[in-house]
This record gives structure tokens, sequence and C-alpha cells, in this order.
């Protein structure tokens, strides 16, 4: 009996071009926002003569720091695209808008009172995480999270605009904010650290500037009358409970998960600075792990950018309800984050000596930088995908609440437990900066198990409640709402 040959399917939400044209200016945009830390540390550590290993982990901590309460927020963006995502694929336009919206508004107001919260409590946030960093570490650490905090609002609404126009895939214009913002930055920054003579506050007061063109910048992209999904600034405005109840039903675990992971990192930093251990000296061991921490984010730029990319996609596919069409489209943005990964990860190992050379910290220093760089870079060939691409997919289907939980269990066991039995003084280890790059690399095995397990274990297909398991509600959706979505794009 002559086998029947199981008939391929074609998929064209979309296309090749389609998923260029949406990553390619994404991962431009990324990159460019991943290296202005790194560029904002190497301008910093020549701001003062003799003192850059103490303002660059003064900047470095408070980024941290920075980047766990911008989470606080952030991660509400993340539940307004997903849900504007799915919108667009399901062929909803009007409710699309109205989640965007409810977004703004809601990024608005959280981030301004995360920045009111910042400058009230300047002091006491930095002294609390950092106070036995050395005195002119913290001056300089007061000084650059002031200014910095009068960031956040903007912030907010670049990435809530942002998130709206790669949901109707528009990134070019996000890529085109980020090219101008990225300018802005280096050139404030070379005007107020070296021909003003400003120190730390000249860095801080580079990236406020570039921080508030691309809010506006992207809000007036925003208000087009030629995009599906648009925004009217003046326009009479009430909160709709009903889909802010959706935002934050998937918010509030990306919150957690987010700001869990970056209070983690604030915490395995401080194990130097608190002076748990001593290996070769307390500013070499946090020099060294700035340094490291700064390279390191340019390995992760590509990965980063594809997946961001993946929500976009991976949301506009669970919207138009087709189970086989995922698992397509989960499988096409796996293999391209694998390939741009280890690109992206192959070119900062073959920069990493140059890179080193840049920054103006001690020889003994930037050793212990290369020997964190070289395990990280190692084991994030095979494990970046797995760690932080799959949770985009889970997310992107509305399965927030196993990422958060998952995240949270591995950083707590990984990033904070093992670092710290590795660095701390009972345990007698006293493995340094490398301890803390230990644990992180754990951590990313370990999400990578579970992230894997639970799309293997195809628990995932029913989170968002969108999407039909049967053959003919399959086969039914496949037809139409492709066919609905095509038409909103193509207008």
């Amino acid at each position: 009996m002559t086998a029947v040959k199981k008939q391929k399917i074609k998929y064209d939400l979309f296309t090749g071009k389609a998923l260029f044209l949406l990553t390619f200016p994404i991962v431009v945009e990324t990159a460019l926002s991943l290296s202005l830390g790194m560029i904002d540390g190497l301008m910093a550590s020549y701001a003062k003569s003799g003192a850059g290993d103490n303002i660059l982990t003064a900047i470095t901590a408070v980024d941290q720091v920075s980047s766990f309460l911008i989470q606080l927020f952030s991660a509400f963006g993340v539940g307004g695209a997903v849900i504007t995502s799915q919108f667009l694929g399901a062929g909803e336009v009007d409710e699309a808008n109205k989640s965007a919206k409810q977004l703004i508004a809601l990024m608005l107001l959280s981030s301004l009172g995360v920045m009111a919260l910042c400058l009230a409590l300047n002091h006491q946030i930095v002294n609390a995480l950092f106070g036995s960093a050395g005195e002119e570490t913290l001056e300089n650490a007061y000084i650059y999270f002031y200014i910095t905090s009068a960031s956040f609002p903007f912030i907010a609404i670049f990435n809530s605009c942002a998130a709206l126009l790669k949901a109707q895939r528009k990134s070019m214009n996000t890529m085109l904010s980020g090219i101008i913002s990225f300018f802005l930055n280096i050139g404030f920054n070379a005007l107020f650290i070296y021909a003003l003579n400003m120190g730390v506050a000249g860095v801080a007061l580079g990236t406020l500037i570039a921080r508030i063109f691309p809010a506006f910048f992207t809000m007036f992209l925003l208000s087009r009358k030629s995009n599906i999904v648009k925004i009217k600034v003046f326009e009479k405005f009430r909160f709709d409970w009903g889909q802010l109840k959706q935002i934050l039903k998937l918010g509030v675990p990306s919150g957690v998960e987010n700001s869990f992971f970056q209070f983690g990192k604030i915490l395995v930093i401080s194990f130097i600075t608190i002076e748990i251990y001593q290996v070769g000296g307390l500013n070499i061991q946090s020099a060294a792990n700035s340094v490291a921490y700064n390279i390191n984010t340019v390995s992760s730029i590509v990965g980063s950018g594809i997946n961001s990319a993946t929500m976009t996609v991976i949301g506009q596919a669970v919207g138009a309800g087709s189970v086989d069409q995922v698992k397509y489209y989960i499988k096409k943005m796996l293999h391209i984050s694998y390939v741009g990964n280890a690109c992206c990860v192959a070119f900062t190992f073959a920069m990493s000596p140059l890179l080193l050379n840049f920054y103006n910290i001690s020889g003994e220093a930037r050793g212990v930088a290369w020997n964190c760089l070289v395990l990280c870079l190692s084991f994030q060939f095979v494990t970046y995908p797995l760690s932080f691409g799959l949770p985009a997919v889970l997310k992107a289907n509305s399965d927030m609440k196993y990422v958060m939980v998952s995240a949270v269990t591995s950083m707590l066991l990984m990033r904070l437990g093992l670092c710290y039995i590795l660095t701390c003084e009972w345990a007698g280890i006293h493995l340094g900066a490398m301890g803390l790059w230990i644990g992180m690399v754990s951590d990313w095995v370990v999400r990578g198990i579970l992230f894997g397990g639970r799309i293997l274990s195809g628990k995932w297909k029913r989170s968002s409640g969108r999407l039909y398991l049967f053959p003919v509600e399959k086969g039914y959706c496949e037809r139409i709402a492709e066919q609905e979505v095509a038409k909103i794009f193509d207008k």
C-alpha cells in the first residue's frame, strides 16, 4: 500500500522579505541602544585622570539600578504590545487601537511615579545597594543616578511607541530614531566630558538628551494617519478597565520576571562592592566585572533584536489562530536566532582583546575581564537562543506566568545562590568576578532547559485562548484569518 505524502502548507503571514524588513532594523536599533552603555563606560573611564575605575564602576552600578526600575513599568509595554499584535493578527484593528492608547497612558503614569521616587530617594537607594563602594564612587553614583532618573518617562514613551510601531511592522521608523539618538548621545558626551570637563555629570546629561529625542520622535511617527494603529495626542481619553486588566494580566508577570532578573544583577555586583570577598583588590574586581559586562552587551545585540522581532511575528501568528502556523514560525525564528547569535558572539570574541585595550583600567583588571568574557561567550553560542529567545515565544502567546516562575526560580538558584557560594567569605572559594559569571552562565543553562521543556510539552498552546487546536477549526482559521491580516497590511 502506497503511503500518502503529507502536503506541505506554505505560510505567508510573514514572507522572507517581510521577516527581513522587520528584523534587520530592530537588530540595528538594538545594536545602537546596547552599545551606548559600552560607549558611555568607555568615554567615562577617561572623564577624570586617575579615577577611571571609580567612575566606570559608579556608572555601571547605577545603570543596573536604572534597568531594574525601568523594568517595573516597561514590562507593561510587553503586555500591551503582545495584545496589540494578537489583535492585528486576528484582524481586530479597532481593538488594537484601543489597547495602544491604554498602554501609552499606563506607561506614562507609572514611569512618572518611578521618576519621582528615584529623585526623592536618590541617596538612600544608592547607599542601600552600594554603601561600601568608596566615597568617590558613591559621589559619582549620586550625580549619575539623579540626572538619568529624569529620563524614565521618556524611556517609557519610547518603549511604548516603538513596540506599537514594531507590532505593525514599521521597525524602520524605530531604527531611524535609534540612529539619531546614538549620535546625539556620543556628541553630547564628547561636549560635556571633554570640552566642558563635566565628568560623570556630562555622561548623564548626554544620556538624558539622547533619551528625550526618541520619545518625541516615535510619538510623532505613531500619530500619523497612515498607520494601522495610531495615537491622537489631543484626543479625549478615558481608561478602559477591561483592556487595562488584560495588559496588567500579561504585564505583571513579565514585570516580576524582568525586575527580579535586574535585581539579581544588582545583588551579584554588590557581592563585590560590599566587600564580601577581596581577590586582588576591590577596585580591580569591580572594574573587571564592569568592563566585561559592557563588552558582553555587544554579543547579545543580534539575539536581542531577533527576540524583539519574535514577539511581533509569534504574536500575529497566534492572533491568526493556527497552531501549525505558530509552530512553523517558532522554528523559523529559532533558526534565525541561532545563526545571528553565532555570528555576533564570534565577532565579539574576536574583537574583545582590542576593546579591552580601549578601557582606561589597570592591566590586572583587564586580565580578569578577559577570563570572564572567554567563559560567558563560550556558553552563549548555545544557550542564548534557548534561554532568551524561547521566553519571547512564550510571552507572545500570553504564557507569561510560566516564564515568570521559571526565570525567577533559575535566577534565585543559579545567578544568586551559586554566585554567592562562589564569592562569599564562609565558603572559602573566593573566585572574585569570575564567580559572578559562572553563576550567570549556569542561569542561562537552567533557563534554556526550563523553556525548551515548556515548548516541547505543548502546554503553551492554551495560554492565549486564541489557538484552534482541532483540525477543522485550524483549517478554517488558516484560510480566513490569514486573508484578513493580509488585507490589513496591504492597504
